[in-house]
């Protein structure tokens, strides 16, 4: 047999088995064939990847519109990175703004109090600009790009097992369907008293065995892929904390420039900062500095953070154990691991040579290992 041979039953079997399977999915959409239902955790699994593919996709497009509000300029970034060329360096809106406001001063004079602060806004506003290309730049290797590696990339692949999943699933019902047949055509020859040739219901009967080992052995690796999306979920929290420190951080510097200028402002004669409608003997009442940093920093996610960690810290280099409460719903990947579900308490400690993102979890007489960032440490 040559190549040529080969390539041509190549062909034709693969047509085969492709209407093969037109005939079984047509019949099913019209109730004329059975079909193999997937078990319920299957059916689960599955479901849970497609809201998770879902919301992913909506959150990581929503954050590169709070990141980059002008829609052209997205644009021109994606053509960018397609081509894999870097995008051109443009200033941003505070940063032009800012060069604006410190043109404008030195017009209107460095010596004079308009153009003076002018000039001091503007320098303000650049900095502002700085710190937005530091959020914009720490965001996307931190959050984005963890998700848009998920769509691109792990969801893909589950996608691609779950179509083979579907073709093994239509092979073996139509393995059934022709089995179901040849039975019929052999009750009706027994009536009749004619002899049907054995070899028929054999083969079905072992095309029916083939396909349903090649289903289960599918079904079995698309669900493997699936219970990573737990994994997924906790890598995409610990990518959420990242993107709200760098929000934090971001503020925080905003807030501070802003207080920085409001001082330098307040330094000029209370004539030139009196609102036109009013008595110019009238100040501008400035912001109590002490209690806002005051406040701003006792609610900053960066010091409950360093005491959830030192709390675990503390955990790990002892030989003790602490309650627990668990903030989310946790399936468990496998037999090592222990589910978990919303606002249940639990006991937790630390074994040598544990990963430092996981503890041992224990509930009644079930135990086994869980993820760190599901959980908050009680007192």
């Amino acid at each position: 047999m040559n190549i040529m041979d080969f390539n041509v039953k190549k062909l034709a079997a693969d047509a085969g088995t492709f209407l093969s399977r037109a005939v079984q999915f047509t019949e099913e959409k019209l109730g004329q064939a059975e079909k193999t239902e997937l078990d319920a955790h299957l059916e689960n699994l599955l479901s849970k990847a497609e809201c998770t593919k879902l919301w992913t996709e909506k959150i990581m497009k929503q954050t590169e519109v709070l990141l980059q509000p002008n829609p052209n300029a997205r644009i021109e970034e994606f053509v960018y990175e397609k081509l894999d060329r870097k995008a051109p360096s443009r200033m941003n809106n505070p940063e032009l703004l800012g060069q604006y406001m410190i043109d404008a001063g030195n017009e209107f004079g460095p010596g004079t109090a308009y153009g003076n602060a002018l000039i001091k806004c503007g320098e303000t506003q650049k900095r502002i600009g700085t710190a937005d290309r530091e959020l914009i730049q720490t965001s996307a290797i931190n959050f984005l790009t963890p998700l848009r590696n998920f769509i691109e990339g792990d969801y893909k692949t589950i996608t691609k097992e779950r179509k083979l999943l579907q073709n093994k699933r239509l092979d073996l019902d139509a393995a059934k369907t022709r089995l179901k047949k040849a039975k019929v055509a052999e009750a009706r020859a027994a009536q009749l008293n004619t002899s049907q040739p054995e070899e028929n219901n054999i083969m079905s009967e072992q095309e029916v065995r083939i396909t349903q080992s090649e289903f289960d052995r599918q079904a079995e690796i698309t669900r493997l892929l699936l219970e990573g999306i737990s994994s997924t979920h906790a890598h995409h929290l610990r990518c959420l904390n990242d993107f709200v420190e760098a929000q934090m951080t971001y503020y925080a510097q905003c807030y501070q420039y802003m207080l920085d200028l409001q001082k330098q402002l307040g330094s000029f004669p209370s004539t030139f900062l009196s609102n036109n409608n009013q008595s110019s003997s009238t100040p501008v009442q400035s912001v109590s500095t002490p209690s806002v940093l005051a406040s701003a920093s006792a609610s900053l996610p960066s010091v409950s953070n360093s005491i959830v960690t030192s709390g675990i810290s503390e955990l790990k280099s002892s030989s003790g154990n602490r309650k627990a409460r668990v903030l989310y719903d946790y399936d468990a990947a496998n037999s090592s691991e222990l589910s978990l579900l919303a606002d249940e308490v639990i006991t937790v400690y630390s074994i040598p040579g544990m990963d430092s993102d996981w503890l041992m979890g224990e509930r009644g007489n079930q135990k086994g290992k869980v993820p760190i960032t599901y959980l908050e440490l009680l007192n």
